[in-house]
C-alpha cells in the first residue's frame, strides 16, 4: 500500500503541509498540496504547493531562489497533515523572513512584536529572477 493512500484529502483535494527546518526544528510555514504537488515534491526533492488563492501550482522558491531541499515527509496519526523538514536556502516567507512566523502576540492580544529580522525586502528577494 502506497503512502498516498493513507492520506485524507479534503474535499478540494488538498491536505496541510507544515514546514520545518530539520536543522534547527523551527516551523518556517504551512502551505496547501494536492496530490501531484506532494508527488513532485517527492519526486523531485524541493517542496512545491497548490496556492488556492491564485489556484495554480507551484515551487517553493520558483521565484525567490530561496528553495527548500526535503530531508523528511511525515504525516500525522489520521492522515489528515503532513509534517515536512527541509533544509532551507534563504527566507522561507514571502515577506523576507526566514520563519513565515516571525510575529508574536504581546499582553492580551492588541499588540504584537517582530520576533526575528527580516533577511531580504520582497523587492530584493524577488528580483533576483527576471
Amino acid at each position: 500500500m502506497s503512502f498516498y493512500d493513507k492520506l485524507k484529502f479534503d474535499s478540494n483535494g488538498l491536505i496541510p503541509a507544515i514546514i520545518q527546518e530539520q536543522m534547527t526544528g523551527r516551523v518556517l510555514m504551512m502551505a496547501w498540496m494536492n496530490r501531484a504537488s506532494l508527488e513532485k515534491t517527492v519526486a523531485t526533492g524541493r517542496t512545491h504547493f497548490w496556492s488556492r488563492s491564485r489556484q495554480k501550482f507551484w515551487m517553493k522558491g520558483e521565484t525567490s531562489g530561496h528553495t527548500q531541499q526535503v530531508k523528511d515527509i511525515a504525516f500525522d496519526c489520521d492522515g489528515d497533515v503532513l509534517l515536512i523538514q527541509v533544509g532551507q536556502i534563504g527566507a522561507a516567507c514571502h515577506e523576507g523572513y526566514k520563519s513565515c512566523f516571525f510575529r508574536s502576540v504581546e499582553g492580551k492580544g492588541e499588540m504584537f512584536k517582530v520576533t526575528e529580522s527580516q533577511l531580504e525586502t520582497p523587492e530584493q528577494m524577488y528580483q533576483k529572477k527576471g
